[in-house]
């Protein structure tokens, strides 16, 4: 597999973080969702939904792991008592992905952790602040499992160090 072409894929697809709805915009509809918000809803990804509730909750923010899952858990079961018998449905898979038991959970984690950097890697490029970010990266690539996943962050890593070692 060609990294660099994928690299070039991931930023593209990156892109839809930012591209706004047309249906939307032509109605000038403010603070419109983008395609990437869609598809995520479109795809059901629960596991950031207490989000809405209690905020992005990090090991900088002073709360507990067991405090925010206790935090997220409680908003989850608001969530999901809105959607009636999905509801049940919805806080299964929300809680599958917290136990991070199933291969799919942590699967779904590498991937949010591989969209970090990505995101932070991409930031330092716009921005023109190579390794600016580099916090986001010590406390992220090492934690990636999965194989393929790895080899994806190890080379954005590598790309950033060339950058890096340009400035």
């Amino acid at each position: 597999m060609n990294f660099m072409k994928l690299q070039e894929f991931m930023e593209l697809v990156g892109q839809l973080k930012h591209i706004k709805r047309t249906g939307w915009v032509l109605r000038n509809i403010e603070g419109s969702e983008t395609i990437a918000a869609h598809i995520i809803m479109q795809m059901a990804l629960v596991h950031d939904l207490a989000e809405c509730i209690v905020g992005d909750i990090t090991p900088h923010c002073g709360i507990s792991p067991e405090e925010k899952h206790r935090l997220e858990d409680d908003a989850m079961m608001k969530i999901c008592q809105l959607l009636g018998n999905q509801g049940s449905n919805i806080l299964e898979i929300f809680r599958e992905y917290e136990s991070q038991q199933s291969n799919e959970a942590k699967y779904v984690k590498d991937l949010d952790r591989l969209d970090l950097i990505s995101q932070a890697y991409e930031y330092e490029k716009r921005d023109g602040t190579p390794g600016k970010l580099e916090e986001f990266f010590a406390n992220t690539v090492d934690k990636i499992s999965h194989p393929f996943l790895k080899k994806m962050a190890a080379e954005i890593t590598s790309q950033r160090q060339k950058i890096i070692g340009n400035k």
